[in-house]
């Protein structure tokens, strides 16, 4: 067996090794055998696996999976940037009988605070924002943490769309029927917390829009603690990106438009069996002027 340590990437024999994972920590179990506890690489999800059932993926395997990621990726900014486009000709269209070449215009997209409690999520969803010019203020904190100190946040920032994730899951040997207890999850209550703690700062989901949970969360629980999107109704996987194209379409749909739901869905990876919720209304200020005024 090759010798593991942490750091290294692995796939899960007994699962096909259908995901990636990255060793965080390494342990001796009440068994006496060696367990991993894993991270995947781009599917929020934490898991503890016994060693033997593990197998280190080889740098020429790693590359090729990142490389699937990255087109993944650039498909879905791609489809973005077209859709933004067409939107706004359809919004300016609205807006004035005149020319359309020529208006010049510029958005004003909302405003963004991500709040996740894993630092190399946080920053490849703060390189996305980047790309698709959203301002975002984000924070590494810790799940159980991210109640206490949202408020704070939202008062030194005042955005207008909250994303609040991390790591979640049902615990080991959870059954379909313990889908609606709390006590089944690892994370599901503190994201309860937290959203309930930012709905002290802002009541209404027209003003701030939130997005709660991670993979396999308590999807009903988060959207009645106030969540506007949440994960994951069929309590399946999700990716990491997930959270970034939901505020996107949020971000550059008008203020006076709301939001079909579907439409929101269909801006993510995993689609509806891992992100759903309620209408939102947009939060793009678009400003437009006419050469000469």
């Amino acid at each position: 067996m090759v010798n593991l340590k942490i750091g290294d990437i692995v796939a899960r024999k007994s699962y096909g090794g259908d995901i990636f994972f990255k060793i965080m920590n390494l342990c001796t179990g009440d068994d006496g055998k060696q367990y991993a506890r894993l991270k995947g690489l781009d599917m929020r999800l934490e898991a503890t696996a016994p060693v033997d059932d593990l197998l280190k993926v080889e740098q020429v395997e790693l590359n090729q999976y990142w490389h699937s990621c990255q087109l993944k990726n650039m498909e879905k900014m791609k489809h973005i940037f077209v859709r933004r486009e067409e939107y706004r000709k359809e919004t300016l269209g609205r807006a004035t009988k005149s020319n359309m070449d020529e208006i010049e215009s510029f958005d004003l997209p909302g405003t963004l605070v991500h709040i996740d409690g894993d630092k190399e999520y946080l920053d490849m969803c703060m390189t996305s924002y980047k790309q698709l010019n959203i301002e975002c203020n984000g924070y590494h904190i810790d799940e159980e943490k991210q109640a206490e100190k949202v408020i704070d946040i939202l008062m030194e920032h005042r955005p207008d769309m909250l994303v609040l994730t991390g790591h979640d899951g049902l615990i080991k040997g959870a059954k379909e029927e313990d889908y609606r207890n709390i006590k089944k999850y690892h994370n599901s209550q503190f994201f309860i917390n937290a959203v309930k703690a930012a709905r002290i700062y802002e009541k209404s989901r027209d003003d701030l829009v939130i997005f709660a949970g991670a993979c396999q969360s308590h999807y009903e629980a988060l959207l009645a603690a106030g969540s506007n999107f949440a994960s994951s109704p069929r309590r399946v996987l999700i990716n990491a990106y997930d959270p970034v194209f939901v505020m996107e379409k949020v971000a550059y749909t008008s203020i006076y438009d709301p939001i079909p739901l579907k439409d929101v869905i269909a801006s993510t990876v995993t689609g509806f069996d891992g992100i759903g919720g309620v209408e939102a209304p947009g939060k793009q200020h678009a400003e437009k002027f006419c050469p000469g005024y």
